[in-house]
């Protein structure tokens, strides 16, 4: 028990550590488990590709059950960018996820960041929330994948996928950062001691 203390002591950022993300600059870097195995960094992500895009989730959020088929198309719809799903919701273990990459037949890569500390670097609340990077790490877009509409829908606003045609095109991005929406990573819901 003490082991699982000090462990998640050293994965918490000191207050100082954590810096303001500004488009255009680079993002912090991470290392975490891959739910299949192994750790895996960002910069792993972006090896010969022209950027990546990187998605903080949760298996067991309705909003990103939503986009199961966007995430598992991703690689084959944009094969000149990396794709990273980051698993950050407060109390869901490896298992779980797992769980959920197979009852859904989630084929995307998924890294487990248990306690959120990448998600409270990264400053994201609620999943899904998506980055998209160069390959130099520089912050391009942040925010939701679209207004929460279906396809079809004649309010449907994409976000992410305009923004990445813009910057594989070789232009500027013309709307760089929206409001996400979703489940939340971290809730009082989920500390407290015992239910309201």
């Amino acid at each position: 028990m003490l082991a699982c203390a000090e462990r998640r002591a050293t994965l918490q950022p000191a207050a100082s550590s954590i810096k303001v993300q500004e488009l255009g600059k680079p993002v912090q870097d991470f290392v975490l488990e891959n739910v299949e195995g192994g750790t895996q960094s960002l910069t792993s992500f972006l090896e010969s590709k022209k950027g990546a895009v990187v998605v903080f989730w949760s298996g067991i959020c309705s909003h990103c059950v939503r986009y199961d088929s966007y995430f598992n198309e991703f690689a084959r719809n944009h094969p000149e960018l990396g794709f990273v799903a980051v698993a950050s919701r407060h109390g869901e273990g490896i298992a779980e996820i797992q769980k959920a990459r197979k009852e859904r037949k989630l084929s995307f890569p998924i890294l487990h960041d248990p306690g959120g500390v990448i998600a409270k670097e990264w400053m994201t609340q609620q999943t899904p929330r998506v980055f998209l990077v160069d390959d130099k790490r520089n912050l391009l877009y942040r925010g939701a994948i679209d207004n929460y509409k279906y396809a079809g829908d004649p309010e449907q606003a994409l976000y992410l996928e305009p923004a990445i045609a813009e910057f594989l095109a070789g232009k500027p991005i013309t709307r760089g950062e929206t409001a996400s929406f979703g489940c939340a990573i971290q809730s009082v819901y989920y500390t407290l001691p015992r239910q309201l």
